[in-house]
């Protein structure tokens, strides 16, 4: 079998992780690199890793540069959170008649808050016999597919508890300034209150566990909070008070019929550990536990490569973890 074709569309911190680790896949073959970032354009992708030597791939201004020199099966993309600002990208990578793995966490359950758009990138995916996926750590993975894999051998499932705590500490800056690490308590209220703080995709996870299960559960009630430092922390990047935020606690929980489903996420820099935890109340009852957590740019870089074949065997369309098959490593 010839190794599948892909480019990695998005070198920041997250895309340059899913490129190094499709490289190191015998079942993949990277065969380009796309960024707008001048300083990027025209470099060896190689050199842009920070690999001892160059890999003879200069990093692309335009996916168009890379298809005229040779054919691309799947598209690698990580260049945004939120359905509109990738939505283009999308169309034109599937008029190209190339597959996409996406790590837009609002693609995990694109149904949620832009049905018309998803309906339209469904539809320009299918004409041009496409698959197109979202998909990452969370959402795509901890908080929803593998709680979905979990009910498996489950019968009467009654309520669901999946949490996941990131010890901030260990994550790059991005995520803890993601997280409003520093802040005054009033002004992550105010940011929260605008929507303008907070993880993209936990809803997306809600949702898709919930179709998954076919729960018809109306809209969850939503808790986004700060958590705030209780002792001094203080890091290369920060200087924290007690008082001041040192993460979020954010929560989704709603129930139907008798069911329940809650999902509650910690990421702050006062976590001591992290760790993901899985309850399932049903026959039997179920308790997972990932000890140490799940690291979440290394699982994402890994999911990302993984799905490339998925993509390729499933039914063309916009499609979500439910549609394409058990996930697993390529080995």
């Amino acid at each position: 079998m010839e190794p599948i074709r892909v480019v990695q569309m998005g070198l920041g911190a997250v895309g340059c992780g899913i490129a190094q680790t499709a490289i190191g896949r015998s079942k993949l073959q990277i065969v380009g690199a796309v960024d707008v970032d001048p300083a990027k354009i025209g470099s060896d992708l190689g050199e842009i890793l920070g690999n001892n030597r160059p890999i003879g791939i200069p990093v692309a201004a335009s996916l168009r540069d890379v298809l005229d020199s040779q054919p691309v099966d799947v598209v690698l993309q990580a260049t945004g959170s939120h359905i509109p600002d990738v939505a283009g990208q999308l169309m034109d990578i599937a008029a190209a008649g190339c597959h996409v793995v996406s790590t837009c966490e609002e693609l995990a359950y694109p149904w949620l808050r832009y049905p018309a758009l998803a309906r339209e990138i469904d539809a320009k995916a299918r004409d041009c016999g496409v698959t197109i996926l979202g998909t990452g750590v969370n959402p795509g993975f901890i908080m929803d597919t593998l709680v979905l894999v979990a009910t498996a051998v489950c019968s009467d499932v009654r309520r669901i508890k999946s949490t996941r705590v990131v010890a901030a500490r260990e994550r790059r800056l991005a995520l803890q300034q993601k997280i409003g690490s520093g802040m005054e308590e009033a002004e992550f209220r105010q940011l929260a209150a605008q929507g303008a703080i907070g993880h993209v995709g936990l809803r997306e996870s809600f949702h898709l566990i919930a179709a998954g299960l076919g729960w018809k559960i109306a809209e969850p009630q939503e808790t986004i909070a700060p958590v705030c430092a209780t002792e001094r922390i203080t890091t290369g990047d920060f200087d924290i008070a007690p008082g001041q935020v040192a993460g979020i606690y954010q929560t989704l929980q709603g129930a139907s019929h008798g069911r329940e489903l809650v999902l509650e996420l910690t990421m702050s820099m006062a976590a001591a550990e992290s760790k993901d935890s899985i309850l399932i109340k049903a026959n039997p009852p179920i308790h997972l536990e990932v000890v140490g957590g799940t690291h979440g740019d290394q699982a994402t870089w890994s999911i990302l490569a993984n799905m490339a074949p998925r993509v390729v065997e499933a039914t063309p369309g916009l499609l979500t973890m439910l549609d394409v098959g058990l996930p697993r490593a390529l080995g």
